[in-house]
């Protein structure tokens, strides 16, 4: 039951990721290059930090089912 949990919850969190590095990314269009350059590599790969604990306890293993 952790997939389904988990994926319903990376996806919203992807989803307001997005959107919140759109909505900021077109608060500095008018900066500098240099500005724009380092704040599309950190939303480019910031988004892994907040979802590591996530993924972690997705892949945990479960104890097995008794049949």
């Amino acid at each position: 039951m952790r997939k389904p949990i988990a994926v319903v919850l990376m996806l919203a969190f992807m989803a307001l990721w997005i959107w919140g590095a759109g909505t900021l990314g077109t608060m500095i269009a008018g900066s500098s290059a240099w500005l724009q350059l380092v704040y599309y590599i950190v939303a480019g790969f910031g988004w892994i930090l907040p979802l590591r604990p996530l993924l972690k306890w997705m892949n945990a293993n479960e104890p097995p089912e008794d049949d």
